[in-house]
């Protein structure tokens, strides 16, 4: 679906791009198709140092410390191939039937980041170049799950595919194109009709994403918060403000879209705070026709290891992350989190169906954790 001849959304310009300092293309993606146009980006944006390795190892990235390291990891897109073993799709509840990975790491600066602790190594942003092999998945995976596919709640959807749970594709997309890419191509249908994609993001450089035919397959769901919240803890993103017009211009221009309320944190005021944001939400999709607008809602959580690498990044961060405070939550695997407790979870919960239904109601809710 191309938007409107009568509304210009091509003149949108975003308030946060980022460009690396660094680009690293490994031997095997060097000569994958994808990488040339990486290339092509890169080199438009005014990226001076683009590398080729002679091997496949990522080298070099480590500094004289660990702020160092990470400064340095926040300045370097790599250009790597997905390995077999990220190519297939795995279950992602209860956001999609399933994920897939356009790249791995994040160049924003989110003091609670929920990468930390999960990937290995300096922070580098990796993109795969092997983009036919990623979008693969699409493929073979179509018409099976069972978070969206087959289900009363969420049956019209499809089967869904996850694309920002290790990355922030949006944010990266001025040099990789990954994303334009992949929603060209289920727009137009290649990977059958029943198909959705989806991915949250923080940025707000959608200009060319509101030119692309979509057919209505991708649901851009913008990640919000209360302004303390995104004001003290989202670094390097775009202002909530530039998140909202942007939430605008790809509503109007067609398609699906959604809110990822994220990190929810019960600070001094937080009803007056989110209530603010929901009638914020409501006067920017006001008057949008077909509007099909969902909500995410998750709490803020943390995990020993995460807790652990944050730390090293943010040492003067304001971040509550007090394990006597919380109730620790445990995953069939062992793995332990760190969440509000009961009393405090319920009381967020039940604030949020009931002001969400009277401030938003255009909004559908898909779930709460």
């Amino acid at each position: 679906m191309m938007p409107s001849q009568e509304t210009d959304l091509t003149s949108i310009s975003p308030t946060r791009l980022w460009v690396p300092k660094h680009v690293m293309i490994t031997r095997a993606a060097a000569d994958l198709p994808h990488t040339a146009e990486i290339i092509r980006r890169c080199e438009r944006a005014g990226v001076d140092d683009i590398r080729f390795l002679t091997g496949n190892a990522l080298t070099g990235l480590r500094g004289a410390s660990d702020r160092e390291t990470y400064a340095s990891a926040k300045n370097t897109l790599a250009v790597v191939v997905a390995p077999p073993s990220a190519l297939k799709p795995q279950p992602i509840p209860p956001s999609a039937d399933w994920r897939i990975d356009l790249a791995r790491g994040c160049p924003a600066h989110c003091q609670y980041c929920y990468l930390a602790g999960s990937l290995q190594g300096p922070p580098v942003t990796r993109v795969y170049a092997n983009l036919d092999d990623v979008l693969d998945g699409i493929r073979t995976h179509a018409d099976r799950g069972s978070v969206t596919r087959g289900t009363l709640e969420r049956g019209d959807e499809g089967t869904t595919f996850e694309m920002s749970c290790y990355t922030d594709p949006l944010g990266i997309e001025t040099v990789t194109g990954s994303l334009a890419a992949a929603i060209s191509r289920v727009g137009a249908g290649e990977f059958g009709s029943d198909v959705q994609l989806r991915f949250t993001t923080k940025f707000d450089d959608v200009g060319q994403l509101v030119t692309l035919d979509h057919g209505r397959r991708t649901r851009i769901r913008f990640s919000v918060n209360a302004a303390d919240v995104a004001n003290r803890f989202e670094g390097g993103t775009a202002r909530m403000p530039a998140r909202l017009a942007a939430l605008r211009a790809v509503a109007t221009a067609g398609y699906r879209v959604g809110l990822t309320i994220a990190p929810v944190m019960p600070i001094p005021g937080w009803r007056e705070q989110y209530g603010a944001l929901l009638d914020d939400i409501s006067g920017a999709v006001a008057g949008i026709p077909d509007l099909d607008l969902t909500a995410e809602i998750i709490t803020h959580r943390f995990t020993p290891a995460s807790k652990e690498v944050l730390l090293g990044w943010y040492p003067r961060t304001k971040l509550e992350m007090d394990e006597d405070s919380r109730s620790q939550k445990r995953s069939k695997f062992g793995g332990v989190k760190y969440v509000y407790p009961k009393q405090t979870m319920t009381e967020m919960r039940g604030w949020f169906t009931e002001e969400l239904e009277r401030r938003l109601p255009a909004a559908r809710p898909l779930y709460w954790t």
